[in-house]
């Protein structure tokens, strides 16, 4: 994985992308509305071997970030409203804490979970 660099007259800091990943990971499950963050199926494992699915995945060009985020939301949850807001957190909370420019925040919502609120009732 590649890191972002950063060098100044007292030394240089690498940020790795994994870093990017799990702080862009804890703020999405942070947020009201979001159940998980999506994990693959261990059947499918073997078969995605050449291009493992995390749920959450960088990719780092010229110092500017693209986050990608698979999620789990739970029912009742209004997904616009929660994607928009979620798009904001994350952006804010990486370059807050990185200094790393994020251009993009895509989300995939794989599912949604139904078992909290049958639960509560």
């Amino acid at each position: 994985m590649s890191e972002q660099k950063y060098v100044s007259n007292a030394g240089s800091l690498k940020i790795s992308q994994e870093v990017i990943a799990s702080i862009a990971g804890y703020t999405a499950t942070d947020m009201e509305g979001v159940s998980a963050l999506a994990t693959v199926p261990q059947n499918l494992t073997g078969w995605l071997e050449k291009q493992p699915l995390r749920p959450v995945s960088i990719q780092l060009n010229d110092g500017v970030a693209v986050i990608d985020i698979r999620l789990r939301i739970r029912h009742g949850a209004k997904i616009p409203e929660l994607c928009r807001k979620l798009q904001s957190n994350v952006k804010e909370a990486v370059q807050n804490m990185t200094g790393v420019v994020v251009s993009k925040v895509n989300l995939q919502i794989t599912g949604v979970d139904f078992a909290e609120d049958a639960a509560e009732k």
